[in-house]
């Protein structure tokens, strides 16, 4: 069960997962599962932002550090952890089922989008929607080696938050490998942000507004 920690904010463990439970003060019932890239954890100041962003809306986040991280403290993912990265995403999406009643999201930054959107597309029914923030689209300066190829099986909404100086990907790239999605999908550029979105010209709240509303528009 979580411990309270911080008001609205509890640490979190359940078999397999761990992080951060957000409470919003008004919920909407609805929920959203948050993790990492490669190199941070669920800590990472992006993530908080967006957790913040969806507690304003009334979405309970579990921000949640992926099986890697939890087995190595610092440094990238071993390439043999994809898959249990996945199923730790799947429990952390079923201890979230067990905390609200409504619509759940999953989401991610970088690495963690990447193996977020894997899920969905292997299991549509794992979430209503996602929320990819910096999708490794490709490794910087190997535009030939996509990281693609289940996307014309992604049978869930989505929305994409990306920046024009993302080195993994530029707009044109994205917007032509989204277009790959049969799901609805929609694309939101941030002016000048790089891999990791920082700065004022991300907008949180927008992204969540867009992630809620009631059909997510194509861009």
């Amino acid at each position: 069960m979580p411990v309270q920690a911080d008001p609205g904010i509890a640490q979190f463990e359940a078999e397999g997962v761990r992080g951060y439970l957000h409470t919003p003060v008004q919920s909407t019932g609805r929920g959203m599962v948050l993790t990492h890239g490669a190199g941070a954890d669920c800590n990472a100041p992006l993530l908080v932002t967006v957790a913040d962003a969806c507690c304003a809306a009334g979405v309970a986040v579990l921000r949640c550090d992926l099986p890697f991280r939890q087995v190595r403290p610092k440094g990238p993912p071993p390439s043999t952890a994809s898959a249990a990265d996945r199923a730790g995403l799947r429990a952390a999406v079923a201890a979230l089922r067990d905390l609200v009643n409504g619509a759940v999201f999953l989401a991610g930054h970088s690495y963690g989008g990447r193996q977020a959107s894997i899920l969905a597309a292997e299991d549509p029914s794992i979430a209503d929607r996602l929320l990819l923030l910096s999708y490794p689209l490709h490794p910087p300066k190997k535009p030939d080696q996509l990281r693609t190829k289940h996307f014309p099986d992604l049978r869930t909404s989505a929305v994409f938050v990306h920046g024009t100086a993302d080195p993994f990907g530029s707009i044109a790239e994205m917007k032509l490998a989204i277009s790959e999605i049969p799901a609805s999908r929609h694309l939101l550029v941030v002016e000048g942000a790089g891999h990791d979105l920082r700065g004022r010209k991300f907008d949180a709240a927008a992204a969540v507004e867009t992630l809620l509303s009631s059909e997510t528009p194509r861009y």
